[in-house]
This record gives C-alpha cells, structure tokens and sequence, in this order.
C-alpha cells in the first residue's frame, strides 16, 4: 500500500521498550501514558487491579458529658414560718435538680447525634452456645493439625498421612446477628448423598458433619453463604443461598432434612447445581466464589465426568468428599474408575479428601473449611479474567511493515499474559490477514500461558492489502463458531489502515452471534470503520492510536473494560 508512516519508532526486536512519552491524538486520550522503564521488556505489563468489595464497620465509643447542677443552700432567717418554707422550697429545688440531672444523664447516654446515628454497635447480649457434645476438644489438648493439609499428597487419604487421631473439632459461639466471616466469602453449595446406600443411621451422621461445617464456617451476608442440594434418583433444593443469613438457623434447617432415598446419581446432581443453583435470584453474588462439595457414599451409579467438566467450565470449583469407598469385590459395579480425578478442577489432592469411615467425619471439618475458604487457591473460580474465548485478528499488511509488526505481536502478548489460560479457563486464538486470512492457531491449540505467548512470538510477518471486512468474516467462522457455550466470545481486531472491503456487514453478523468486538486503530485506521467494527457503546470497544510505539498504554484501558462489561453482566 506504501503509506508513509510519519512520527512512527520502528523497534527492531519483540522485546519492545519505548523511551519516550507521546500524547495520544483522538477522541479517546490515552491516560496516563508512563514513560521511560514503564513498558517492560519479555511481555510484562503492570498488574490490572482486581476490583474487591470490602465491608468495615467501625463502633465509636459514645462519650456522655454531664453537668452538675448549682445548688444553693438559702441563709435562715429569724423567723420560723419563713425558716421552713425556706427549707422546703431549697428541698424542692435540689430534688428538682436532681431529677433534672437524671433525665440530662439518660437523655445524654442515649443520644445520637447526625454524624452517628446510621453507626452499628456491637451487641452486648449474652452469647448461646450450641451443645455439640460428640465433638468437644480436651481442655490442654494442642489447637493445630498434626500436619498441614496442604501438604497432601494425590491419593493419599487425610487419615492415612499423620492426621492426629485426636484432634477434635472445638465449635466456636456464634451470635444470630453475625455478618460472617469476611475472610471466607464464598457461594457455597453442598451436594448431600441421599441415596438408600447411605442408610439412616449414616445419613444423620451427615447431617451433623453439615452442621459442624455450617457453624465452623460462620455464615453471615459478609462472609460465606451455604445452600443444600440433596439427591438420589432425581437432586431437589433443600435450601438456596438466600434461605438463611446465620449458621444457627441454618443448622436448625439441617435437623429437619429427610432422606430422599433412591441410587447415587451424582452426575445429574452437578448438572442441577450448574444449571439452577448459582443465580442471582438464588442468592448468587457476582464477587464470591462459587463452590460447591459433593458427598459421596461409596460411589456413584451415573457418569460424573461431564457434567462436571460443564461445571468447570462455568468458574464452579469442585471438591469430592467420598466416604467408605468400594471393597475389591464391589469395584466391578463402579461405572466411572477414578471419578473423582476426572471431576476435579486439579488432580493435585487438593479438591479431593477421602474419609475411610462415616464415624471419622467430624474431623474433617476444619481441613475442609481451611480448603474451601482459601479463595487465592480456588483455581476454577469465574472471573473476567478466565471465562472467555479471545480471538485475536491482526493486520498484516504492506503498510504496518516488520518492525511495527512486531510490536503488534508485543501488544497481543501483553494482553493475553493477564488472564488465567487452560483449556477450562480463557483460551486464546489469532487470525492474521492482508487480502487473504491465515488461521495462527486456534482456541484449541495450546492451554498454557508460556504456549500462547511462544506462538505469539512465532507468527510471521505476512505482508499484503486490507481486507478487514473478509478478516472478520474468517475469524467468525474458524474462531468463534467453535467457542464453547458458556464463553465470552471477545474479538480484539487491529488495524492501520481503510479496509477495501466493507466491514459493517460482516461486523454486524458478529455481534449478533454474540461476538464482543474491540477495535484498536492506528496511524491511518478509518475512524467510521473502528466504530462500526466495535460492540456498542464505540466509547468502550474502540480506541486509536497515532503511533504503534503508543499500543501498549491501551494495555490495562482495554482490560479494564473487558472487567467490568463482565462485572456488569448478571449471572442466569
């Protein structure tokens, strides 16, 4: 095409570093553009803030000032009459004033000014606590694990690495009006075996290791909620995450559940919950993790494999709890070998326990809680940063040149380093194009992070015209029309140049397949073109520009803008 390419820093490497500040000219500035070291060299980019609610309650100590009132005590005078209704009027005074001082101090001591009034106070009411009897600690015994659980080993079962025999569970009082625990918020789902395998003695055994979990737990509207899905033939609800807002009642429901009975068919059971359970109007909330542990006596008499892989896929983690499994002469009636591995988020022994008894249940509690609440852990949670499918389609013509176009791959790499890549997380897919397209590689092709950004690296410089229109149609086509289901298709095309091609029609039939388009222009890119290339509002999904050496500020603005378009979006 032979455009000039006036103001541009052609680097002559991948590992780009720009050494100068240079002010955006659009619409839509650039903020903040760091000069010097800012842009680091090997695909590294400034971290994107993850947004976190936190809740901080703060109780001032009401401070009551009183003061006395002047007394007066009148002089006597001689005569007698004038002596006592003297005494008795200074008698009324000081008793009036006595009063007065009363009232000051009770109408002070119960005050709230403006700047207080709204403030919560703790309450100062005598704390209940829940006789667990089967499960008190030994005054003296010692409060840690005889090893850590994370050091489990796959495989290895709880009780048959070192766990102390004696450790008990030692519940903590826990007030009705508790907002839970902050450092434990999660969505919490357990999937109850109510099968007739489990018999009634086992079954109330499970609802007591339910109890002890709820309590230990502590649930609160600020920290973990908990709903009950129990299943046998068919799973059924017993409780969603709104139900119940503090472990005392939440225990109390737990009392009165009955067994369903029926066979073990906990495939269907993880379809359920993915499907039903995790909704907004089920009390679902958009920053907690959703969790769910499923109880299994024995095994299974249906696949689990997918359906918990859909439920992977999802952002649900999962944790298997099996209890007594089969006996060597039972392991022919298995359906599934080795379920739980093909369940799990990571076959690492971290989200499977198995407990060789039902009467040994009680001390997995806190493994359990320890595990579950430990969220910087919970690798299959959803976020904006590993539910999408993001597909990437790339200039490649005359007028970028190799330099510039190196530096397009230096953008891609930053971009795609930031997300969480597996093949259950956010997978990454390129297209290159001139006036043909080329299929890099696709969504499919690696599931590592270090994979994506090495192919990124390998891409070669192709050279040729501009045919966006045909690029997004391609893209479309080998790319997205092979996303899965419950992925965000996002498509983040760039370009320096007019298409000679129509792009709008092309682009049209991508949003409405439900494709999210960012267009990033530069240099010479046709303002009208990035705007009818881009997801509605244009504001958001398309910036420009003028130099390729400024791409790399566009980094965390275009992140942020994935973030919180997902953050936006409610969870059915």
């Amino acid at each position: 095409e032979g455009k000039p390419r006036k103001g541009v820093t052609y680097p002559s490497t991948l590992e780009y570093s720009s050494s100068k500040s240079t002010a955006v000219k659009s619409g839509n500035d650039c903020v903040n553009v760091p000069t010097g070291d800012a842009v680091h060299k090997e695909y590294q980019t400034s971290p994107v803030p993850t947004p976190a609610t936190q809740m901080a309650t703060t109780t001032p100590t009401p401070t009551t000032t009183t003061t006395d009132p002047s007394t007066t005590t009148p002089k006597p005078t001689t005569t007698s009459a004038t002596t006592r209704t003297t005494t008795v009027a200074a008698a009324a005074k000081t008793r009036a004033g006595l009063e007065h001082r009363v009232r000051d101090i009770a109408f002070r001591g119960a005050s709230t000014s403006a700047s207080n009034r709204n403030i919560l106070r703790p309450n100062t009411g005598t704390q209940h606590q829940e006789p667990v009897a089967a499960f008190w600690r030994a005054a003296g015994s010692p409060a840690h694990l005889a090893m850590e659980t994370d050091s489990w080993k796959p495989g290895l079962s709880l009780f048959d690495t070192g766990f102390s025999s004696k450790e008990e569970w030692n519940p903590k009082p826990l007030e009705s009006t508790s907002q839970g625990n902050p450092n434990c918020k999660i969505d919490l789902s357990f999937l109850m075996d109510g099968s007739w395998s489990i018999g009634r003695r086992r079954f109330q055994l499970q609802k007591q290791f339910l109890s002890n979990m709820a309590q230990a737990l502590g649930i609160g509207s600020a920290g973990p909620l908990m709903g009950i899905v129990q299943y046998g033939d068919d799973p059924s609800t017993e409780f969603n995450l709104r139900t119940y807002a503090n472990s005392k009642d939440l225990r109390n429901a737990i009392e009165k559940i009955p067994q369903k009975g029926g066979l073990s068919n906990v495939g269907k059971a993880l379809s359920f919950v993915n499907k039903n359970f995790f909704s907004d109007a089920n009390g679902n909330r958009g920053g907690a993790p959703n969790v769910v542990v499923v109880m299994v006596d024995g095994w299974p008499t249906d696949r689990v494999e997918g359906a918990s892989r859909l439920a992977r896929e999802s952002g649900i983690n999962i944790f298997f709890v099996t209890i007594e499994a089969a006996a060597e002469s039972e392991q022919q009636n298995i359906i599934e070998p080795n379920f739980v591995d093909k369940a799990v988020c990571r076959t690492n022994g971290f989200y499977s326990i198995n407990v060789p008894s039902w009467f040994s249940l009680h001390r997995l509690v806190q493994p359990l809680v320890k595990r579950v609440c430990d969220t910087d852990r919970l690798a299959c949670s959803k976020t904006c940063l590993n539910s999408a499918d993001i597909g990437f389609v790339i200039d490649g013509s005359s007028s970028v040149g190799t330099s510039n176009f190196r530096t397009v791959l230096q953008f891609v790499a930053n971009i795609s380093k930031e997300f969480e890549i597996s093949d259950t997380d956010t997978r990454i897919g390129a297209v290159q194009y001139t006036y043909e397209q080329r299929l890099e590689f696709s969504f499919d092709k690696y599931s590592t992070k270090q994979d994506v950004l090495s192919a990124i690296k390998r891409i070669s410089y192709w050279s040729g015209g501009t045919s966006t229109g045909a690029a997004i149609s391609y893209a479309s086509e080998q790319l997205f029309s092979k996303s899965k289901p419950n992925k965000r298709k996002i498509m983040i095309l760039i370009t320096d140049g007019r298409s000679y091609d129509d792009v709008r029609v092309p682009a049209m039939a991508a949003h409405q397949n439900g494709v999210i388009a960012y267009s990033i222009g530069v240099a010479w890119a046709a303002q009208d073109e990035l705007e009818a290339i881009a997801t509605d509002p244009d504001t958001e999904h398309s910036f420009f520009v003028d130099e390729f050496d400024n791409l790399y500020c566009f980094v965390n603005q275009l992140i942020q803008n994935i973030c919180t378009e997902f953050n936006s979006q409610p969870r059915n």
